[in-house]
Order: structure tokens, then sequence, then C-alpha cells
């Protein structure tokens, strides 16, 4: 981060302090920058911040206007089409599939800014008449979700680990932003994994989990990170049409794997021209290695341990999610997780090249959580640290 950009701003960035039982390498604080009137220098600042902490929290920003919001996303990849990730509203609901069994409502002002969260949203938000927001974080995505009862009590589990990405036709965001309204109200909530590992965390209501994929790559041995650094995947037409009638694993990390994927003649004409296929590993702008790959969605692997070795082409989803799910769920764990500390009128931005992220649900009767999510499908896709070749 430029040192002479921060000397000659307001804004004053302090990143997060974890707890000592905690091995959280991504988070910072922003403060003395209104998103309203914000300058070509501070959004630079802001980039980079988001780049070098991989998840920025700005603070104070109730006032914040939507459709500076979106200006705000737009100007972060001024190259990018001016469209949501996932496409406006009505193509969401279309293909959305899995992820459109919630009603998303654009703000009428800023329609690419979505509404998204529980309960009541009020008589009139931002032009929005009589809201009840259902599903979104629900434990209805899960094969094994905790007991009414239990639930009720404050046992949850995380919703879904994933990116915010298409994965067809359009590129995934490089930054999304999500403004905390209104946050529900209640005791500590405890996550628990529910795997067999007799894991668990606690958290306030209403907070977003968020991991390091960076941080992932680390903990690969060297070998595995020779393989990720080499191999590739391969995504469906209408990925979340495709895994609609699958049903989540109890920790938020990929499927249950049951035979529930659709075949690809059962969904809509898709165009192979618009097929994702991106390396597993993505290079940061920081020049750092993630493993981002958005597991449930994958339906071909590409594996090979050097750039000239033989290629490994996996479709089996079974083999295929044994893999990266194996991988992947070491970083799922408490001491990596971060609960990103975000008060009302906060608005948190992450590099979503680098991170995964997942909501987490609550019982009902603490009562409505409302926020304002914004993203830009980018103008380029990912880039990995070795080509992929043409088969």
């Amino acid at each position: 981060m430029s040192p002479s950009r921060l000397q000659e701003s307001n804004i004053t960035i302090a990143p997060l302090k974890h707890a000592l039982d905690k091995k959280c390498t991504l988070g910072a604080t922003v403060m003395g920058v209104d998103l309203n009137i914000l300058s070509d220098e501070d959004l630079e600042i802001l980039r980079e911040a988001t780049h070098k902490y991989q998840l920025i929290i700005i603070k104070d920003q109730h006032d914040l206007d939507p459709v500076k919001h979106w200006e705000m996303i737009s100007r972060l990849d001024p190259k990018a089409p001016k469209i949501h990730g996932h496409g406006s509203v009505q193509e969401f609901q279309k293909t959305g599939g899995m992820l459109s069994k919630r009603v998303v409502h654009g703000i009428p002002a800023a329609p690419n800014v979505r509404l998204i969260g529980k309960g009541f949203q009020g008589e009139d938000h931002y032009g929005i008449k009589n809201h009840t927001a259902l599903g979104g974080a629900s434990l209805d995505y899960h094969r094994y979700p905790p007991s009414e009862e239990s639930f009720n009590q404050g046992n949850t589990q995380f919703q879904r680990w994933h990116i915010d990405a298409p994965l067809y036709d359009r590129e995934p965001p490089r930054f999304t932003a999500l403004r905390c309204i209104k946050s529900p109200v209640g005791p500590e909530l405890t996550i628990n994994w529910d795997d067999g590992s007799g894991m668990s965390m606690k958290t306030k209501p209403g907070q977003t989990a968020f991991v390091s994929n960076t941080q992932l790559y680390s903990l690969l041995t060297e070998e595995e990170q020779a393989m990720a650094d080499n191999s590739w995947v391969e995504y469906a037409p209408f990925p979340y049409l495709y895994i609609e009638n699958c049903k989540g694993r109890a920790n938020g990390l990929g499927l249950e794997t049951e035979g529930l994927e659709h075949k690809l003649e059962e969904l809509p004409e898709w165009d192979p021209k618009k097929i994702k296929t991106y390396p597993m590993v993505w290079i940061t702008p920081n020049g750092e290695k993630a493993l981002q790959v958005h597991t449930i969605c994958v339906r071909k692997m590409f594996l090979r341990a050097t750039p000239t070795s033989e290629v490994k082409v996996v479709d089996d989803v079974n083999e295929i999610r044994k893999l990266l799910i194996g991988w992947q769920e070491r970083i799922i764990k408490p001491e990596y997780v971060l609960m990103a500390p975000v008060d009302e009128g906060d608005v948190q931005m992450w590099d979503n090249w680098s991170v995964f992220h997942s909501a987490v649900d609550y019982p009902d009767h603490y009562g409505p959580r409302t926020m304002h999510q914004a993203n830009l499908a980018a103008s380029s896709g990912p880039v990995g640290p070795v080509p992929i070749p043409v088969l």
C-alpha cells in the first residue's frame, strides 16, 4: 500500500487483532472515509487495503446511498460490464437454481445492489414495500441440519462456504461490498461442525464467516501445491441449476454426493463457449497464490503434477469432491475462521478472488437482518501460475 497516499488521506487502517487461539491472517478496519463522496485517491487506498488484508470493514456508513454503493464497486473495475455478478434479478430467478430459492430484490434506484437478509424488511425499504426475506441462509440447504429445538436454542451451522461467482458466461467479481443496515439481536450462537470432528465456535448473530484461501494454499504440502498449480477445473453450465436438488454437508463445505445433480440434457439450452474453465490456483494482485475452487459446481477436474505431465481427466463428482474437500477442510477450522466483527452501518468489502465466506443462520426470534450486497462481474478472468493448455 502506498504510504504517500495514506499520508495525504484522512483514512486510517488498523489490522484486526485476533485472539491468541486464532491463526487468522485476514481483516482490517477502515475509518475516516465517507463512501458517498469517495475520491479516486481514497478508492485506490481501499482497493490496495482489500488486496492486502483480503477483508476490510469500512466503519460508519449509515447514510450510504445505494447508488454510491454501486458506483464504488463499478469504479473498482471500470472496464467491466455494468452488471451484477449473477446478472439481472430476472435472470437470477430463472437460472439461479439453488441460489434463487430465496426471493432477491434489487434496490429500485440501484438494481445491482441487492437486498438480502432475513425477516421483515420494513414497510418501505428504499422503495421495496412490505418485504419479508425468507430463505437465504436457511438451514434447509443442509442434508443434516440441527433439530428445530436445537436451532432455536442457538445451535447452528455454516450455511455454505463459497465465492461470489456465476461460473457460467460472466467472470467472478473481484470485490464484493456488503453493507450491514440491521443486525439481529440475541445471545451468542454456537456454530457446530456436526461432522464427527467435535469442532464448534461461538459467534454473535448476523455475522459473516471468512477464511483466507492464500492461507489455505500454504497449508498444502509441496507436492499438493505443485498439483494445484498445474491443474484446473471445468464448471457445469448453469452451475447452480445443475445442483439445485443437492444438499450441503453439515460443516457448510461442499455437497453430499447422492447423485442428485441434473443431467446436462435436463438443463436449459447452454452455449459451450460460455462454460468456465479456471485454474485451481489464482494469482492475486499482490502476487500471492490462492486455492480458489468452488467445489460444489465443478463438473470436471484436470490434474497434472508438472507443466509437462500427462493430464488426468476426472469427471466423477465423488472423486472430484473427495480431493478438493480434503484440501479445503484444512482451513475450515475454528482457529482459521474469522467471524467479521461488523456493526450496523459498516460495509465489509472483500477480495472475492482469495477468500471463502459463509452466512450463519440464526433463530427467527432474534429479529430481522438487513444487508445491501453489490458485486460486479469482472472485466477479465482469473490467471493461474501455469497457463491452461488447449487439449
